[in-house]
């Protein structure tokens, strides 16, 4: 790779182009056969869990919460160091965002925090597995079951990451992917819920079409969050490589941990299967709510040739988004510390060998 070594680098190749060749040859280019191949070839990854393709993961995220009940007054705990589309799915369903903090190690969400939070509004509790890391799901789904709560899976980031050997995806009533371009796989556009309850998965299969499984036979009111035929097919071709870009990922990420001397390196939860959707390092001495110092780190990096992105530097619960939606601002000190001191580095599969020591080197010079 020459010049700038980016933070993230979607793959596209001839055969997902032959892929929608092939779809826009057949005339069906709406939902349609791909779809449902691509659900069937994805239920492989979640233990053959019922798949429900949409179009985002912010769609599926939505889907999930509607078809699982959750309704204006509901509570739903999730963490405010995520992206915005966690806690947004949470305010379309017409419930309220609860915001936890995370463990410092991992950056998901604290099962102690997401006790501490639960009322007796709480409807369920959404962990987002964040940068491929799972969260606590093994103390998560314990917490769920002593309160009698759902639990809905944001594995967003975290395409094959696992948890003392049970793949994400498969702890919650439902769980929701995503196939933006930068994910560890991509479908152009799209995301996917997976479910056990083959009847939750008939309400999500209505939602996202109108309300109807049959044509002019709406049965619910719903959406039009249908995933197309064409993002299906590249999906499809993603999926058959995914193995092969993690096993990259967690290669580059293994180079990068022996290199690193000069910040903290992300540590890995005993039993967890990391999948480095990013590879976030903390640059010490950035402190909670800062940032500048990490901001200037990263331009040193830059004049260095080596990309790097910063997830997330506000958290959700401080975005102009949600000022004046809040009871009280929560006290939440990891995440704070968080937002002030990651850095994403580039781990992706389209880096070389000598890029990899590259951006070793950038990092402790």
């Amino acid at each position: 790779m020459t010049g700038m070594i980016p933070a993230a680098r979607p793959i596209i190749g001839a055969e997902e182009r032959a892929a929608v060749d092939r779809v826009l040859a057949s005339g069906m280019i709406a939902q349609g056969p791909e779809v449902a191949a691509f659900e069937d070839e994805f239920s492989q990854l979640v233990e053959g869990r019922h798949c429900v393709a949409v179009n985002s993961g912010t769609s599926a995220l939505h889907m999930a919460l509607i078809a699982m009940g959750i309704e204006a007054g509901d509570e739903v705990i999730v963490p405010s160091f995520s992206f915005a589309a966690s806690a947004n799915a949470v305010r379309l369903a017409g419930a309220v965002p609860v915001f936890a903090d995370i463990e410092r190690g991992s950056f998901c969400v604290d099962p102690a925090a997401v006790e501490a939070a639960i009322t007796p509004r709480t409807s369920a509790i959404m962990p987002v597995h964040l940068y491929g890391h799972p969260a606590a799901m093994d103390r998560l789904g314990q917490i769920a079951a002593r309160h009698g709560i759902a639990v809905i899976e944001d594995a967003a980031q975290a395409h094959a990451a696992s948890l003392h050997g049970r793949p994400v995806g498969t702890f919650g009533l439902t769980a929701c992917f995503s196939f933006y371009p930068t994910k560890n796989m991509t479908s152009g556009e799209g995301g996917m819920v997976v479910t056990p309850d083959a009847q939750l998965a008939r309400i999500l299969r209505m939602l996202r079409n109108q309300g109807m499984e049959r044509r002019y036979e709406n049965e619910i009111i719903g959406f039009n969050t249908r995933m197309t035929d064409i993002h299906a097919a590249i999906g499809r071709v993603q999926l058959g490589k995914l193995a092969g870009w993690t096993a990259a990922r967690q290669h580059n990420a293994k180079v990068l941990d022996q290199g690193i001397k000069a910040a903290v390196v992300p540590p890995v939860a005993d039993g967890a299967v990391h999948v480095y959707h990013q590879y976030t390092i903390r640059v010490a001495g950035s402190g909670a709510g800062g940032g500048a110092g990490r901001d200037a780190f990263a331009a040193r990096l830059a004049e260095r040739g080596v990309g790097s992105g910063v997830y997330y530097p506000i958290p959700i619960h401080r975005l102009p988004s949600y000022a004046g939606t809040l009871a009280r601002i929560p006290d939440l000190p990891e995440t704070e510390r968080a937002a002030g001191e990651v850095l994403s580095l580039p781990v992706h599969p389209s880096l070389s060998d000598a890029d990899v020591h590259a951006v070793v080197e950038a990092v402790n010079s």
